[in-house]
């Protein structure tokens, strides 16, 4: 049995839960989340925090018990404080910008790129960052994935979008190997 399912998800003041059969609709100051339980999970509310048990001791439920606590205390934080991923890039040229609700980037190629999000996140451009935020964890980090996918960093020069504090291995190029 999971240890992280064990532990009780404890509500702050500004979230509100709602159990409706295996629906359960997770509301705060920033939006609502809907989560459709999978059976052999049952959820209940006590004194403003949120169990998760299992029905049964069969291995799938086992197997989702840790898994939905981890999603249900993502969504209650989601909705309450928000995620945010950062995404930093560098090259020479590089350069984005926000039109509208289109991202527009100029990454080297011969044409601008145009990304436009999932509704309920946000994108914003300071100098060379872009910050991805909204309230569901699993789309603000896809997001930002699929951001950096347009431009990997490479290893040679170190160009491209990365994500702020990443480490990017640099490779020794051609003239720095023969002249060793």
């Amino acid at each position: 049995m999971s240890r992280i399912g064990k532990k009780p998800i404890v509500l702050p003041e500004s979230v509100k839960v709602e159990i409706l059969g295996r629906d359960i609709k997770i509301s705060g100051t920033k939006g609502e989340l809907v989560y459709k339980l999978n059976k052999g999970i049952n959820v209940k509310e006590e004194d403003k925090n949120i169990l998760i048990e299992t029905a049964n001791e069969d291995r799938k439920s086992a197997q989702l018990f840790g898994l939905t606590r981890t999603l249900l205390a993502n969504m209650v934080h989601g909705v309450s404080e928000g995620f945010e991923k950062k995404l930093e890039f560098h090259g020479v040229g590089y350069r984005a910008n926000i039109e509208a609700t289109t991202l527009m980037m100029q990454l080297g190629f011969s044409h601008p790129i145009k990304y436009t999000p999932c509704e309920g996140i946000e994108i914003k451009v300071e100098k060379n960052v872009i910050t991805v935020s909204g309230i569901d964890k699993q789309l603000v980090g896809q997001t930002a994935a699929e951001i950096r996918e347009f431009k990997k960093p490479e290893p040679y020069k170190g160009k491209g979008i990365r994500y702020v504090g990443e480490k990017v291995r640099r490779k020794a190029g051609k003239v720095a190997a023969k002249a060793a």
